[in-house]
């Protein structure tokens, strides 16, 4: 360690001020820097002679050397410096950075900072996608690394804020995305975008099962359970140019709309397996031949692993598909509200039902407590499981109160109308009568409607038994399954599968933004959909991380915490008339380091960077 002394003087209305720092020169990879060690003050009282004998004492007392021939007050000053240095170097520790350490004289009347861009969100994101090997990927299909930058800025947007093409070039120009990738997007223009989209769509297929292989081993996910089901997505516009634009049946209640079916395939823990691009007039039913044959072509099926379907496609020929011996799959599906209706009414008694306990988690005391009751009875070679949710139960009573209030609303017309004569024939009043049975079959079962020719007298009574049990059952799930070989915790499982899988269609839709479609080219409606999909692996991973450590937090929550993570540039004007600017994150809250905790992410979001502007009138 060599240490020599600089001088360093400025002015300040009309005065003079003198520093003097204590340095040392060090080597780096940019060449030999300065390294200020600490200030001395102004030392000019004392003989220049005084000076060196002072530096030398401090720097062998740095080193652990002793000097024989000290004297009491020096020693105590030594000492008090050395403390200083000794604290320095304490609080600097384990927070290296490419700046080069110097000290200048800044004016601090003009220091600004400018460009501030958020970053938490975009952070999360990035990490992730190289978590995930996104861009390892991508490079290996022969992807440039411009286009692998578009893509992962593409696929955060939808991640965290989701715009369309034409608009993502300003969303990622208001984002620190430009440091964090370190390319310019200061020209990018939406042609690009679109570029991207059209180099990408070829490889979707080799992409998604490169990453359901990567993330299988990364969070050691298991695959002896998958589930299946459909959603749908609508077009602004009549997108003429797309033949998989049809109008069907519509789950965002758009009928006025051309869309496409999303056929998703997920895991127990809701990663994506495959997804497929349908089309607008599929019958659901009619889909699951198909799935199974991409998901053998693309992943393979092990024998043994039990496929879950929704209750549109709890028939016949579908559990004959998935009982099929080549194939070798179990199934549990959700049945359709008449087989439930049909089990329900076989119960004499509400007794026999087995509960799991869903406590709430030390790590988030606001989550609901909550119970999962279960009761199976046997059917043959099959079985039926009866799942009550408390959690649920409420939501299905507020619906159910909703539609008997309906029903008893319209009974009074119907009433009203035969005791005013308007309607009095005995045959068109049963048909009124079984039209509204037909319209509440949730509440009418439990309501005795009857109209008597003879007396003209028009009646409907509530079965008090029937009601309370239909109050008991609020909030239950009827599965039907193959396997004998499940206890009440393990069909708790599957409830709680089908939630997961239920959410991830949530989450496409909402934060993603699946839905609508503003394309109209076929390919790019397909990588519209595929980028949504990129976006719920990186979403998915995030919230997996979380539940390994029983945080049930949503990403929602995370990104609207995480954009107060900022990046920006401060502007240091110094004494010469030099400017000095520094590009750098700001300092992470506490509620940023503790979601980064969670997260394992160690990295910084960028590293800081300076560029020196000389003064304007220097020779």
């Amino acid at each position: 360690m060599a240490m020599y002394l600089r001088k360093s003087t400025r002015r300040y209305k009309d005065k003079t001020y003198t520093n003097h720092l204590l340095v040392e020169s060090v080597y780096t990879p940019k060449g030999p820097r300065q390294k200020t060690i600490c200030s001395l003050g102004d030392l000019q009282p004392r003989p220049r002679g005084e000076w060196l004998k002072l530096v030398h004492k401090v720097e062998n007392a740095l080193v652990g050397q002793e000097d024989l021939f000290a004297e009491g007050a020096a020693d105590e000053e030594v000492q008090a410096i050395v403390e200083r240095v000794r604290a320095r170097q304490a609080r600097g520790a384990g927070e290296p950075s490419d700046i080069d350490t110097q000290v200048v004289s800044v004016v601090t009347d003009q220091v600004e900072t400018e460009r501030h861009r958020e970053a938490g969100p975009e952070h999360v994101g990035r990490v992730f996608w190289e978590r995930l090997g996104v861009g390892e990927i991508l490079a290996g299909l022969g992807l440039s690394e411009r286009m692998r930058g578009l893509l992962c800025a593409m696929t955060l947007n939808r991640l965290i804020d989701p715009k369309p093409e034409y608009a993502m070039p300003d969303w990622i120009r208001s984002t620190a995305l430009d440091d964090m990738l370190g390319m310019d997007f200061s020209a990018l223009a939406e042609d690009a975008l679109y570029r991207a989209m059209d180099e990408v769509y070829p490889h979707r297929i080799a992409i998604e099962s490169a990453l359901a292989a990567r993330e299988e081993n990364l969070f050691h996910l298991d695959r002896t359970v998958f589930f299946y089901d459909l959603t749908s997505t609508y077009f602004e516009g009549l997108a003429k140019r797309n033949s998989k634009a049809k109008r069907g049946y519509s789950r965002d209640k758009r009928r006025d709309c051309k869309q496409v079916v999303v056929a998703l395939v997920v895991n127990r823990d809701g990663f994506p397996l495959l997804h497929e691009v349908l089309e607008g007039n599929t019958q659901d039913r009619k889909t699951l031949p198909r799935i199974l044959d991409l998901l053998e072509a693309r992943l393979g099926l092990r024998p043994g692993q039990t496929a879950v379907v929704d209750r549109a496609m709890a028939y016949p020929e579908n559990l004959e598909e998935l009982r099929r011996p080549e194939r070798g799959l179990h199934y549990i599906v959700a049945t359709r509200q008449s087989e439930r209706d049909q089990f329900l009414a076989d119960l004499d008694d509400l007794e026999g039902f087995k509960e799991v306990l869903r406590v709430p988690s030390p790590n988030n005391p606001f989550q609901k407590k909550s119970t999962i009751r279960v009761k199976m009875k046997a059917s043959g070679a099959e079985t039926y499981v009866l799942c009550l949710s408390s959690e649920r139960s409420e939501k299905d009573r507020a619906i159910r109160e909703t539609h008997e209030q309906r029903l008893l609303a319209d009974l009074a017309k119907l009433e009203r109308r035969i005791a005013h004569g308007r309607l009095v024939n005995p045959v068109k009043i049963g048909e009124a009568i079984g039209r509204i049975k037909e319209r509440y079959p949730r509440v009418a079962r439990y309501y005795v409607i009857e109209y008597d020719p003879e007396t003209k007298r028009f009646s409907h009574l509530v079965d008090a038994k029937k009601r309370a049990q239909a109050e008991e059952l609020d909030g239950s799930y009827l599965l039907h399954t193959d396997r004998t070989d499940l206890t009440a915790e393990d069909f708790w499982r599957i409830y709680m599968l089908l939630t997961r899988a239920e959410n991830a269609f949530r989450d496409l839709k909402s934060p993603l933004a699946l839905r609508p479609i503003h394309h109209h080219a076929e390919t790019r409606v397909d990588t519209h959909i595929f980028l949504s999909i990129l976006a719920y692996h990186l979403l998915v991973a995030i919230e997996k991380t979380l539940l390994d450590q029983d945080v049930h937090t949503s990403w929602e929550t995370l990104r609207d915490l995480l954009k107060t993570h900022q990046v920006c540039t401060v502007v240091l004007p110094t004494d010469t008339g030099a400017v000095l600017r520094i590009r750098k994150a700001s300092t992470p809250e506490p509620i940023h380091r503790q979601i980064y905790d969670l997260l394992h992410i160690t990295s910084p979001v960028i590293q800081p960077r300076k560029t020196w502007t000389e003064p304007q009138n220097k020779a």
